[in-house]
């Protein structure tokens, strides 16, 4: 019953939590948390790295007792240090770190100054007024606690795209290997590439004889917590990881009409039926019938067909325009994975990366790269050791030296350079001087107003090195809300300067939005789709940032880094004249 890599790093999220709450070393806390970071990144399967014999002492920061606690997850389901942290703290004390704001530390604060163990403890504790009056808290953080616990008792749980797609590429795969089944397809938020999901809607067809199987098998699935409901052709479970996975096998002749209604979303399918009612059609999830009579739905395209439209990409069915575009035969051709040639994102150990930059040209390589840009960030960031210019002047050095023996791969020197308060850059001009680019980024003082946070970055892209603003809007999914900015404003100053912004691939970011991508296109900014990778493994992120990209319509000559090195670098250069 090997467990899936998001099962592991939730783990070991869990023991560093239970730790800090116990006033453990912290070194050992931070172990854990670097375990469940590593282990949680990673685009291959430790189930499939243990099957080949991979000794998992090489991933970055996992020694021999964490790479015993990984077989042990991986094989078991269960980890005996976990375990034993459950019987020495309260059972549902761990729920308390999901309310916004509470953190391990406050926790701890919580459990051992008031005997704070629930959430229902915790509500109390602060309509009475008693939590105020703990040291780091207050009466404002207090209020907000009230607040959170309320917002939190009426939310649905919804799943970062990248743990999701862990889960649902397994069932996939599963569903695909029953005997007599034909097609498999999960639908839904999922095939549209939100960034979060709610559920999983799969779609499959099957021989006559191997329908009732195919609902047996799926109920009988390892990671099955709950069975729902389960019938002859559909089935509803809950997985163990708390999410929930709706079945249902379809004829063949109506699996692309089923595709089409649980893909959605819900307001782009009621467009689209009364389109077909207007035309005397009804579209159901059978199929497309003109009174009784079926006469489209074997495909998607032939129930886009039957209503006088060209076929809709799943990314762009929100009802944002596609469907007026489709009457027009005018949508985009939208950007394809295999359409980038180099990320201009990349970080190594020479700050908080993993691997070193021979060890990220090679992969960058092996992805079909050609050209990577290394941006390890600047010195404020002293946690990641970033660089200062003395530093950032001999990795150019080293740079130079490997582009010297390279063949088929070109790495750019730059930066992540932080974008200070008062917007001006973490480096001196004469370190910036030597650099292919320069890439600007926030990292600290995401409260401040909009108009200050708007200054703040438009100061910093009117410097003269400046080349692309990084993840611009600072968004942490589910853990920090994007900063308040007038996106429009730092779109058009882009379109000015001549500088371009990145579309942040990393599941935990996906930033730039949808919208805001679409924005730039329509004034004209190149977005650039990187990786941010910290390791060989990142480079399978970008997988999501073209998910995001296409749900902002964006072409691939309306992306930067689709250029050739010599068309890029045509393009960067007028940032630096």
């Amino acid at each position: 019953m090997s467990k899936h890599n998001a099962d592991i790093a939730a783990v070991f999220e869990e023991i560093a939590d239970l730790l800090e709450i116990q006033g453990a070393n912290p070194f050992r806390i931070r172990a854990y948390r670097n375990a469940a970071r590593v282990v949680g990144e990673l685009s291959q399967e430790v189930s499939r790295l243990l099957e080949k014999g991979e000794d998992l002492t090489e991933l970055p920061g996992i020694g021999d007792d964490l790479a015993g606690k990984i077989k042990e997850i991986s094989g078991s389901g269960h980890c005996s240090l976990l375990d034993r942290l459950h019987t020495e703290l309260p059972p549902a004390i761990t729920e308390l770190l999901k309310i916004p704001g509470l953190g391990p530390k406050r926790v701890k604060t919580l459990y051992h100054d008031l005997d704070v163990q629930t959430l229902e403890q915790l509500y109390r504790a602060a309509r009475d007024g008693r939590i105020r009056a703990l040291p780091g808290f207050g009466e404002k953080t207090e209020n907000n606690i009230l607040q959170a616990i309320e917002a939190h008792a009426n939310q649905t749980q919804r799943f970062k795209l990248a743990i999701a797609a862990q889960y649902a590429e397994a069932l996939e795969k599963f569903l695909a290997a029953i005997p007599g089944v034909l097609k498999v397809t999960v639908a839904g938020s999922y095939r549209r590439m939100r960034e979060t999901v709610g559920d999983l809607d799969i779609l499959a067809t099957a021989s006559t004889a191997a329908t009732s199987q195919v609902v047996q098998r799926f109920t009988s699935y390892d990671e099955v917590a709950e069975i729902l409901s389960a019938g002859p052709t559909r089935a509803s479970v809950i997985l163990k990881c708390g999410l929930q996975v709706d079945l249902r096998v379809v004829k063949e002749e109506s699996y692309g009409a089923a595709l089409h209604y649980f893909t959605g979303s819900k307001s782009h399918n009621i467009a689209i039926r009364r389109m077909a009612q207007k035309s005397g059609l009804k579209i159901n999830e059978y199929g497309v019938f003109r009174d009784r009579t079926r006469i489209a739905g074997e495909t998607e395209a032939s129930v886009y067909a039957a209503v006088g439209l060209s076929y809709i990409p799943p990314e762009l069915r929100e009802n944002r325009g596609e469907i007026a575009m489709a009457r027009a035969g005018q949508l985009p051709q939208l950007v394809e994975q295999t359409d980038l040639r180099g990320d201009l994102h990349v970080h190594t150990k020479a700050t908080d990366g993993h691997n070193s930059l021979r060890e990220m040209a090679r992969a960058a390589l092996s992805n079909g790269f050609e050209y990577i840009a290394i941006t390890e960030h600047s010195r404020r960031l002293a946690f990641t050791h970033g660089l200062d210019p003395l530093k950032l002047a001999q990795q150019c050095d080293e740079i130079d030296q490997l582009n010297a023996e390279l063949k088929g791969i070109t790495l750019l020197k730059s930066i992540e350079v932080d974008i200070l308060e008062d917007g001006s850059l973490d480096l001196p001009d004469s370190a910036l001087a030597r650099l292919d680019m320069v890439v600007g980024a926030v990292h600290s003082s995401f409260n401040l107003s909009r108009a200050k946070q708007t200054e703040r970055i438009l100061r910093a892209m009117q410097h003269p090195y400046f080349t692309l603003l990084a993840h611009p809007t600072g968004r942490l999914i589910q853990r920090r809300a994007p900063y308040d900015v007038d996106m429009l404003r730092i779109i058009r100053e882009a379109r000015n300067r001549g500088c371009f912004l990145e579309l942040n691939a990393h599941p935990e970011r996906l930033d730039l939005l949808d919208t805001q991508c679409q924005m730039a296109k329509e004034e004209g900014v190149l977005i650039s789709i990187n990786s941010d990778a910290h390791s060989v493994y990142d480079f399978a992120n970008l997988r999501f940032g073209i998910g995001q990209a296409r749900r902002g319509w964006l072409e691939k000559h309306d992306v930067l880094n689709t250029r050739s090195l010599k068309e890029l670098c045509l393009l960067i250069n007028r940032t630096m004249s």
